[in-house]
């Protein structure tokens, strides 16, 4: 088979053949993991709602039985909630069956080891050597299935937060995060918020967003709608591992989320930080300020959350992933991030402010804005189309790294790299002050071959 791990697991489309999601090569990647593990281990399943991923998560439980790991099934939850459990129970490894916020004809699995963390570069590679090995028979042994509740534990383990009359607006985009936010939000006393009615239910057709992901254009248009009339609008990724917020007519950056969680998580926990290369640098001086330890890492979660050598407090990627608990989920989890952005808007209501309000003041305290933004192209070749923009570097800008490949001109900055997930280059980019970035962004769009 030809599926590889990415920086989330593995994510293919739909169909048959050995370099698409179906039956056999998802049998094949359990095989690989059920090699993989020690003999007698026992290894959690969960699912999310979208097409197949019930069977599959079958298909995986079947294999690792069958070959004498113990198979525990968390049945339907979010991504978060089965990264939470791994780390809690006593458990190998994860699996998750889950395309996060890809299209709806796409599936994939992600694998944590007993940390609850998403596999690290070493494990990775000898999983997929692991799969790419000869498939043996299945050994004559058959262990029985066990099922785990997880969902009451994950809810008891969120970071206690004090509710209040906050008016919310909810998307969960067709995803499973709604109900376990729903609960999340009633246990630490905040009224139910109001829920985009055609994207509250589970819809592995995702017939509102043709691409799930609260980044792309016209994804939040409900939400948006909905929030005119609230405090605070929030909307999680079809499996609730990502956050959005949406304050008054303004859509918050990840860049911007991130540093009012940092800030936040900082005021009761003091210690170690992390964000990725292509994040803001807000986090940096915001760090200083505080006096704690700060690092970069590479993009994706299976370096941040061992930033620090795990000591990690807050940790977090532009792409609207935060980790606000590390001790209890070393993952993007956007069900403990929202409910922190609720006690913190609630908190500011109470004042006759807002988040945007908490913002300015951060700012104000830095000397700086947390001016950044995204230029996505989709493309069957993103490396192609990196290589030809690394050929014409704009004018005015010079080269200052080459991994990821970067370009700087001032307090401007733009990044460039192929999405991990998804058949798209990323252009990330930064300059000092928010009136800069249309200039910035139709520069970047006209070297990307973009310009109308």
């Amino acid at each position: 088979m030809s599926l590889t791990f990415g920086t989330a697991g593995v994510r293919a489309e739909l169909g048959a053949g050995p370099d698409r999601f179906n039956d056999g090569t998802v049998a094949q990647i359990a095989a690989g993991i059920a090699s993989w593990v020690p003999p007698g281990a026992a290894a959690l399943i969960g699912h999310d709602a979208r097409h197949g991923s019930a069977r599959f998560a079958d298909v995986v439980g079947r294999e690792l039985r069958a070959r004498g790991v113990t198979d525990v099934s968390a049945g339907l939850v979010p991504t978060p909630v089965l990264a939470f459990a791994t780390r809690r129970g006593d458990y190998t490894a994860g699996i998750m069956i889950t395309a996060s916020h890809n299209p709806a004809a796409d599936n994939g699995i992600k694998v944590y080891d007993g940390t609850g963390a998403q596999l690290d570069l070493e494990q990775a590679a000898e999983v997929e050597a692991a799969i790419a090995g000869p498939r043996a028979p299945f050994p004559a042994v058959t262990l029985p299935r066990r099922i785990l509740d997880a969902v009451p534990a994950y809810l008891e383990a969120l970071p206690q937060v004090q509710g209040g009359p906050l008016v919310m607006a909810y998307t969960p985009l067709h995803g499973v995060g709604g109900e376990v936010f729903a609960q999340a939000l009633r246990r630490s006393g905040f009224p139910a918020a109001a829920v985009v009615t055609n994207q509250a239910a589970p819809d592995p057709d995702f017939p509102t967003a043709p691409f799930p992901n609260p980044e792309e254009p016209g994804v939040l248009d409900g939400l948006r709608a909905l929030a005119r009339e609230a405090d605070l609008g929030l909307a999680h990724d079809p499996d609730a591992d990502r956050l959005a917020v949406v304050v008054g007519s303004r859509t918050l950056t990840g860049d911007e989320v991130g540093l009012l969680l940092a800030d936040d998580v900082l005021s009761r926990t003091p210690g170690p930080v992390a964000t990725t290369v292509v994040s803001s640098s807000a986090l940096a001086m915001l760090a200083r300020r505080r006096g704690v330890p700060y690092t970069e890492t590479l993009t994706g979660f299976r370096h941040l959350v061992r930033a620090h050598g795990g000591q990690l407090v807050f940790g977090y990627e532009e792409a609207l992933g935060y980790c606000v608990a590390p001790g209890t989920v070393r993952d993007k989890d956007g069900i403990s991030a929202g409910l922190l952005v609720c006690a913190m808007a609630a908190q500011d209501k109470a004042r006759g402010r807002t988040l945007l309000d908490r913002l300015a003041g951060l700012e104000a305290e830095l000397g700086i804005e947390v001016a950044t933004g995204q230029v996505n192209i989709r493309c069957p070749d993103p490396e192609a189309l990196l290589a030809k923009a690394q050929a014409t570097v704009p004018p005015g800008f010079t080269e200052s790294r080459a991994d990821p490949y970067t370009v700087s001109s001032g307090d401007r900055r733009v990044i460039l790299r192929a999405s991990g997930t998804e058949p798209k280059l990323k252009a990330y980019l930064q300059t000092g002050r928010r009136r800069d970035l249309p200039t910035l962004r139709a520069l970047v769009e006209g070297w990307l071959g973009l310009a109308r």
